[in-house]
């Protein structure tokens, strides 16, 4: 038998490793599943095929796990992709160990394709192209070399590297083939068939918020550098660097320990209206991302409404209602591991309408201060204001006390039962909850309304939108002021507002988010309604300015025109592809041919010199008179013209040929046979 070619098995069991990880990358598939293909593939990369020797217990074995997984489907545990999925992987680990022959390899190849279909119903992230992509590579060139492997006579060896430029511009060509593919084939809404993975990085950190803020739980995430949000604004600010605050929720009630909100009334519709609009309202398309990590909306300050919400869960796009809680905060009634959502907020120098008064509850909830706060809190307050009453004046006056005298650090310093107390008094030193709760409690002791706000602050400008991280998370200081609303003011130091990460693995994840961002609405949520639209580009005649001509022209226009040229021209170079593959099929058929003919005239022995060729071999034995050149001549010019001349070889004309080869070399094997005898005769005579 011939023995397989090393290197095409190493490329199939390779791609089949690619096709198992693009279903691998959603998560979803049992641990054991995995464990069992990893297993399979080592040891099918270390040429260890098991399965030959043990086939039947290795189909009782694929059987065995065909009934569990069917069990564990119909008891509710496992999701029907995610099963046909696994029993997928498990065929293809059990192929990859069975003895390599045209068998295998076509269903190797197989399971492949099953695989990085089950992987587009389960994931459809960056991860999972990258998979789809090296399976397309590896398996591709596996297929070429067989190709090739079949084609040469047994015992030679395949020229590898000969046939690797061809095959790479082979593949090229199938790669630019399924991108066109996969742009013009109408798309299927793949999240019918099942569950899907949760885009980026997918495991949520605690940048998401809460009903209460403990003062200093949550320095660490300074230093998170995952991206949480991406908006892009409208007006484009055109920016780096965004200063701006994003506001997601408020509390009004501090104990001493951590603030709390009065729960006002709740309601739940499409959009929420939280203050009068106007016509220059700052428009915010906003995503938040997995590692956000919650469901509450966050917008520029000052939000007026929010709404068009989107939940992106496991199972696709489903539009949201969203809910309006106290403190301002609206989120999200469905749990999903991201969101997109509209907001719309006030202009920065806009005042803040309806805010001219507060009730009477809300007003004594801004001004209510801990049960037993530290009385030296109030002495420190009257001391730097100095009969200040003013509520922005006072506000600035504690601001530059506080950035003065007071470190920034992320530093807990364990837990205290008067942390307020202890960052004023004792550590003298802390983060952006220290010096905005220190603010709003030192306001409201002088009788200024105030109360602490949390979101994020900052924003880098990424891909004409702006990034946020989980370092961006911050808080500060609402102050009331009459006749304008709620001002914010920040007691925190500006260099420590925003993200206290490490700039370069910032910029690493801001690139990755951007090009998976990117992924995902080009490629993953791209539909035919996406098609569709960008087909009316193409052909939706150009808008034309007031001034210009009344009439516009009916002609498509200068890009719909391009686009058919290049089309038609990619066309025609196809079909002329096409043309030249049966002049391949003839070059190949005359190949082979010629390898019948070496192969009868080698087992003939007859004489030929080292490297020399059929062509010149007619000719030398045809001066040397010898018997055999009157069969081989016809035969020598009947395979250059099929091999050069376009003629291809009629059918059974090969045959005919080499069978009348075959009877000149018996003939000419009969007459070597009996000319010994001749010359022995006249010496038995003598003798």
């Amino acid at each position: 038998m011939k023995r397989p070619l090393r290197l095409r098995l190493v490329l199939r069991d390779l791609g089949a490793g690619a096709a198992f990880g693009a279903m691998a990358v959603s998560g979803q598939l049992p641990v054991w599943v995995l464990a069992v293909f990893l297993l399979a593939l080592v040891l099918a990369l270390c040429d260890v095929r098991l399965v030959a020797r043990h086939a039947r217990l290795s189909a009782l074995l694929l059987l065995i796990a065909a009934v569990l997984l069917g069990l564990r489907m119909t008891s509710g545990a496992m999701n029907a992709v995610v099963v046909a999925c696994a029993f997928a992987g498990l065929i293809s680990a059990q192929r990859l160990l069975s003895t390599p022959d045209n068998a295998s390899d076509g269903q190797t190849h197989l399971t492949g394709l099953l695989m990085v279909a089950g992987g587009a119903a389960l994931s459809g992230d960056m991860t999972y192209a990258l998979c789809l992509i090296a399976f397309g590579v590896l398996a591709s060139l596996s297929l070429a070399l067989g190709v090739v492997e079949a084609a040469v006579p047994d015992g030679e060896p395949v020229p590898v590297r000969a046939v690797l430029l061809p095959l790479s511009g082979g593949v090229t060509f199938a790669v630019a083939g399924a991108i066109a593919f996969f742009v013009l084939f109408p798309r299927l809404n793949w999240s019918m068939v099942g569950p899907r993975s949760s885009p980026g990085f997918g495991a949520a950190s605690s940048a998401g918020f809460s009903n209460t803020v403990r003062l200093g739980g949550a320095g660490t995430i300074k230093s998170n550098p995952r991206v949480v949000l991406r908006a892009t604004l409208t007006p484009d600010p055109g920016r780096d660097a965004l200063d701006a605050y994003w506001v997601g929720r408020t509390y009004d009630t501090f104990d001493g320990q951590e603030w709390t909100n009065v729960v006002g009334a709740q309601r739940t519709e499409r959009q929420i209206t939280l203050r009068p609009a106007s016509d220059t309202l700052l428009h915010q398309r906003v995503e938040l991302l997995p590692a956000y990590g919650g469901r509450t909306l966050v917008a520029l300050e000052s939000p007026s409404r929010l709404g068009n919400a989107v939940a992106l869960t496991q199972s696709g796009t489903r539009a949201s209602t969203v809910q309006l809680h106290g403190g301002g905060e609206v989120r999200f009634s469905i749990t999903a591991p991201a969101y997109t959502y509209e907001a719309y907020s006030l202009p920065p120098d806009a005042k803040a309408g309806a805010a001219s008064g507060l009730l009477s509850e809300e007003r004594d909830q801004l001004l209510a201060l801990p049960e037993h706060l530290d009385p030296r809190v109030a002495q420190l307050a009257a001391s730097v204001l100095n009969g200040e009453r003013e509520p922005l004046a006072a506000a600035r006056k504690l601001v530059n006390h506080l950035q003065r005298a007071y470190a920034y650090t992320l530093d807990q310093g364990g837990t205290s039962e008067d942390p307020l107390a202890d960052f004023l008094f004792v550590r003298k030193a802390g983060h952006c909850e220290h010096f905005a709760t220190a603010l709003t409690v030192l306001l409201r002791t002088q009788g200024i309304s105030a109360r602490l706000a949390t979101g994020f602050f900052g924003g880098t400008r990424m891909d004409g939108g702006y990034l946020v991280r989980a370092g961006d998370a911050h808080a500060w200081t609402h102050v009331f002021v009459p006749g304008r609303g709620f001002v914010t003011v920040d007691a925190t130091p500006p260099s420590h507002r925003t993200s206290q990460g490490f700039v370069l693995l910032e910029k690493l994840l801001a690139f990755y988010e951007a090009v998976e961002g990117r992924w995902r609405d080009s490629v993953v949520d791209y539909s035919f309604r996406d098609q569709f639209e960008l087909a009316s580009k193409l052909v939706r005649p150009p808008r034309r300015p007031a001034e210009g001509p009344s009439t516009p022209s009916r002609l498509p226009p200068a890009r719909a025109w391009v686009t058919a040229a290049v089309v038609a021209f990619l066309v025609w170079r196809v079909g002329r592809l096409v043309a030249r593959w049966p002049r391949r099929a003839v070059r190949l058929e005359a190949t082979r041919f010629l390898d019948r003919v070496d192969a009868l005239l080698a087992r003939a022995h007859v004489p030929r010199h080292e490297g020399e060729s059929l062509e010149e071999l007619t000719p030398r034995l045809a001066r040397e008179g010898h018997p055999l050149a009157l069969a081989l001549t016809p035969l020598t010019r009947r395979y250059l013209e099929a091999r050069f001349g376009g003629r291809e070889l009629r059918e059974g004309e090969a045959e005919h040929l080499l069978k009348t080869l075959g009877r000149a070399l018996e003939a000419e094997a009969a007459r070597q046979a009996v000319k010994p005898a001749e010359q022995a005769g006249p010496t038995a005579r003598a003798s």
